[in-house]
């Protein structure tokens, strides 16, 4: 039987971002994302619904989140399910949660560190566990803030042309 596992969540920050390190050396930071949801109740009135989700980023998107990221920033997080289980007081809990494998900064609303970076975009490998190797980031990290953006002619033609 096939499966598929991807989400894709828009929403803030609901915290500033902690920076923490694997002993192999390996980014890591659990964010808060609040994720809201606006639909009409039985009586027609419009409802507002938040959803708040945990999201662990890893390597340097993990490290880009926390240089340019901050309470309130809204980012797209894309990255698949994952359920943690463990054992507490001889007491079985679990946990649902998001790795992010791709993450999208939207604007500069709200953030402590917004600034006017709108939609820089990062993406990278997860790393499999906590043991595993820092993976390369597929994307370079952002200019300095104001900073002009790279002339048009700099960007690789785009081939049109591919033969299937």
């Amino acid at each position: 039987m096939a499966s598929f596992n991807r989400v894709i969540l828009v929403g803030n920050l609901t915290r500033d971002v902690e920076l923490r390190y694997t002993p192999s050396g390996t980014a890591v930071t659990e964010i808060g994302l609040a994720v809201n949801d606006r639909r009409k109740n039985q009586n027609g009135d419009w409802v507002e619904e938040t959803t708040f989700v945990d999201v662990t980023l890893w390597g340097r998107t993990a490290q880009i989140a926390s240089e340019y990221l901050g309470k309130g920033s809204p980012i797209l997080i894309e990255g698949r399910l994952k359920l943690d289980t463990w054992e507490t007081d001889g007491q079985r809990r679990s946990k649902l949660r998001v790795v992010g494998e791709r993450m999208q900064m939207l604007g500069s609303g709200g953030g402590s560190r917004g600034g006017s970076r709108t939609a820089a975009h990062y993406g990278e490998e997860p790393a499999q566990g906590m043991h595993a190797s820092a993976p390369s980031p597929s994307v370079s990290a952002p200019t300095a803030q104001g900073a002009p953006a790279p002339p048009a002619g700099d960007v690789p033609p785009r081939e049109d042309d591919i033969p299937f």
